[in-house]
């Protein structure tokens, strides 16, 4: 998969960013080589964290800055196929959400934690998290979704159609434009804005999309599954963030749901990261 150089430039300022020393590891797996951008204590509780659809593991770096890596050791991942520094295999692409799940199995194999795995997942990442979570528990000690979208609930139609010019047919303007309006103008970190913009030219691969997580599988009756946590976005444009936590704790009882005020969807890992760090040390 080509990538331009003003691309790797902006994925290389934007990762320069992160604070103390990062180890970025390229694990093979049956759908490609996987990207992991690795920082914290060797030996340390593992952390693995999945980004958004566009977003690349380099938006973990404020949450990194807010001390992520203090007390569990980092590892952001680049989604194989979206905009990043994983490369898809030529000859087995990811089409299902068995695909998916196989695909992570490999990354967690690669990464060979030491003890329980949290897993933390943001938007399109976090809709990965959960079926990996539902369909492999055993694998998991904590599970924390950070405004999950299409987990608990469906995407508003307006933020569908705002999204589809810039889906169909991505221009640096189009993603500054739709980013601004979703987060209400919020300041975003300029170098990750600026990957952002850059991955306008990336090669388009059609994401995984399919059904929402199986809740039984999530919550675990007997208690062998993950811990889990989600945290909504007050202000997400892109789904009713209180129906959706509603929705989350009337199929997941035993978990922790709560909402963010004052915070947007794409914002959440980049203006929230203090919060999240103190949910994720917890």
């Amino acid at each position: 998969m080509r990538r331009t150089s003003s691309f790797r430039a902006a994925y290389d300022a934007a990762l320069g960013r992160w604070p103390g020393p990062v180890e970025s590891v390229d694990l093979p797996t049956p759908y490609g080589v996987t990207r992991v951008n690795r920082c914290g204590p060797a030996g340390a509780p593992p952390l693995v964290l999945l980004p958004g659809g566009g977003a690349t593991s380099t938006v973990w770096g404020a949450c990194v800055a807010a001390g992520a890596a203090r007390a569990h050791q980092v590892h952001a991942v680049d989604l194989v196929g979206d905009p990043g520094l994983s490369v898809p295999a030529s000859d087995r692409a990811i089409r299902s959400v068995g695909d998916l799940v196989g695909w992570l199995d490999a990354v967690l194999d690669g990464l060979g934690p030491h003890g329980p795995v949290t897993l933390a997942g943001h938007s399109y990442g976090a809709w990965i998290a959960a079926h990996h979570a539902a369909l492999r528990p055993a694998r998991l000690g904590r599970l924390v979704l950070l405004d999950p979208t299409q987990v608990f609930a469906g995407l508003r139609p307006g933020y569908v159609l705002r999204a589809v010019p810039m889906l169909a047919r991505p221009t640096p303007d189009r993603i500054r434009s739709f980013l601004a309006w979703e987060t209400r103008g919020a300041v975003l970190d300029p170098a990750w804005l600026r990957l952002q913009e850059e991955s306008a030219g990336f090669p388009a691969v059609r994401p995984v999309t399919g059904p929402r997580p199986d809740p039984a599988g999530l919550a675990h009756p007997s208690g062998t599954g993950p811990r889990v946590e989600v945290l909504f976005a007050g202000l997400a444009r892109c789904h009713d963030s209180g129906r959706a936590a509603r929705a989350a704790r009337e199929v997941l009882p035993g978990a922790r749901v709560d909402v963010l005020p004052g915070v947007t969807h794409h914002a959440l890992p980049l203006t929230a990261a203090e919060e999240i760090v103190r949910r994720l040390a917890r």
